[in-house]
């Protein structure tokens, strides 16, 4: 992504949507466990499709196809190749789109003439570009020479001026040829180009790039003291949050912001996930800095911030996420401003803040828990305190229910509507149901389905401490109805989380588990106090 233009909604109509088929797995000597019923709005690929760079889309599709391979969704093959030709149309990967064209079409399908003219033109165009900043990208790749103009502070666009290295119109020649690559599909090369567009604006020509959220903290009163009461006669303060760019030039510098997002695009087309965070964060900190002093009008940074929030799901939702990861979401999708966005323009993306607080709780529960005062919790646990949070959320995004008259249900979504049922309406057949239908969802979710067994492991966990709150003694069998699970399955879950659980106070008898919280958990009557009147 080099500049709005690239910009493009997938339609609906590219889709044939069809209700999932749930993967069969069952023992033989078991009761079948209820499937779940199908849904065609369950898919978001269409929906969040208008908020992602078209060349994003590509994994996602490629996502499909594995999903239509192993049978886990009822797309058809021949409409998502259909799908790719469309996206394929506006970028330069003509070769790409010839292939797809011949396997819609068969192999020795005749390529219609526009393809061919348009492959002559992007060459053509390519070409031209290269030609046009030849010396400057020659330059640019020959480490000595960099060197030397950064010893003699010329390595910035004023510096190469002075010294008649190049000008402001080859550079941006450069530029334009950075974007070009990226929407030939040559990530690597744009991203190369566009570390080089950005080192020439970079303070000491030298580009930082460091995920510490920590020095960036430390730095972030220092960077913005200088940059509120700037030195005419002293030298630019570089941000690192932003690789080392001063702000007041972003301030100034609009195609900086889409470079900004152009690198971040190439970060996460090629699975660079730590360069991607740190892209990320520029991202964002240039858009609240530009929202701040005006410079974004208040609408066009509400859309900005969704963009985001779209783009942070592959960065924190990646195959190589951890806890970090996860706790990087949380903070983006829990601030304030990006709150709103989520509830004006994006409440599908609840579905991903459940999942990521359903999959904190009992870390964030035993965090706060670890580093307590002895004798007494001053606080209600902080994973409590997040599901909390997150019923205020979906109450304000309308996706829960507010009323017990109400017949249609807000949302659609079996992930939130799991958490509906159990912590709003107390209702576990529903939420059995529900988490059913969370395991379908989850096996055909780009960013969830690596998730799946920790979050059926986490909802199930959930599910069970609620429904031993309100029962002293419970058949095995009732339990694993309730965990969507097998009998005997069941029983060796229970044994594994009563021996594991520091909260559980059971032991299986008969068949039935005699249930008791040995407390840990329980909300004291000075947290309930604490709680209740901390708003007056």
């Amino acid at each position: 992504k080099a500049d709005s233009t690239t910009k493009r909604k997938v339609s609906k109509e590219l889709f044939v949507i069809q209700p999932f088929v749930k993967h069969q797995a069952m023992t033989d000597q078991e009761e079948k466990i209820p499937e779940p019923t199908p849904s065609p709005t369950w898919d978001l690929t269409s929906t969040i499709s208008p908020y992602l760079d078209l060349h994003m889309m590509f994994p996602l599709l490629e996502f499909i196809d594995s999903a239509i391979a192993e049978n886990k969704t009822s797309y058809n093959s021949q409409d998502v190749a259909a799908a790719r030709l469309s996206l394929l149309r506006p970028t330069h990967m003509v070769d790409y789109a010839m292939d797809i064209y011949r396997e819609l079409n068969g192999e020795d399908a005749d390529v219609p003439a526009e393809m061919e003219e348009q492959k002559t033109k992007v060459y053509d165009k390519l070409e031209e570009l290269r030609e046009g900043c030849k010396e400057f990208d020659e330059l640019s790749n020959n480490a000595n020479e960099r060197a030397k103009l950064m010893e003699a502070n010329q390595w910035s666009i004023e510096g190469l001026i002075a010294a008649n290295v190049t000008t402001l119109e080859v550079i941006d020649l450069y530029r334009q040829l950075a974007k070009f690559n990226y929407d030939c599909g040559d990530y690597q090369t744009s991203r190369d180009m566009l570390n080089v567009y950005l080192s020439l604006h970079a303070v000491g020509g030298t580009l930082v790039s460091k995920d510490d959220k920590k020095e960036e903290e430390d730095n972030r009163y220092k960077h913005k003291d200088a940059e509120e009461t700037p030195d005419e006669s002293g030298p630019a303060v570089g941000n690192p949050a932003l690789y080392n760019l001063p702000t007041s030039l972003l301030r100034s510098e609009p195609k900086l912001l889409e470079v900004l997002w152009g690198k971040l695009s190439c970060e996460i087309l090629l699975g660079q996930w730590p360069d991607a965070r740190v892209a990320l964060r520029a991202v964002q900190t240039t858009i609240e800095d530009l929202a701040e002093q005006k410079v974004l009008k208040p609408l066009e940074a509400l859309h900005q911030r969704t963009w985001v929030l779209h783009w942070s799901l592959f960065v924190y939702l990646n195959p190589q996420c951890q806890n970090s990861d996860m706790d990087g979401l949380l903070d983006l999708f829990l601030g304030e401003k990006y709150l709103q966005a989520i509830s004006t323009h994006a409440p599908h993306l609840l579905r991903y803040l459940t999942s990521a607080i359903l999959l904190s709780k009992r870390r964030k529960n035993a965090m706060s828990s670890g580093s307590s005062d002895r004798g007494y919790r001053a606080k209600i646990p902080e994973g409590n305190k997040l599901m909390k949070d997150l019923l205020k959320i979906m109450r304000e995004c309308g996706t829960i229910e507010t009323t017990s008259l109400s017949t249609t249900p807000a949302t659609t979504d079996p992930i939130v509507q799991l958490i509906e049922c159990l912590l709003v309406k107390f209702d576990f057949d529903a939420a059995q149901e529900k988490l059913i239908e969370c395991e379908a969802v989850l096996q055909t979710d780009y960013f969830l389905c690596i998730q799946s067994q920790s979050f059926m492991e986490e909802a199930r966990i959930q599910i069970f401490e609620h429904y031993c709150r309100i029962h002293h003694k419970i058949e095995v069998k009732t339990l694993a109805e309730k965990l969507a699970m097998d009998t005997s399955r069941a029983e060796k879950w229970i044994v594994d989380l009563i021996r594991s659980s520091t909260l559980l106070n059971a032991k299986i008898e008969n068949e039935c588990v005699v249930m008791g919280f040995a407390g840990s958990d329980k909300v004291s009557v000075y947290e309930q106090v604490m709680e209740k009147t901390k708003d007056l």
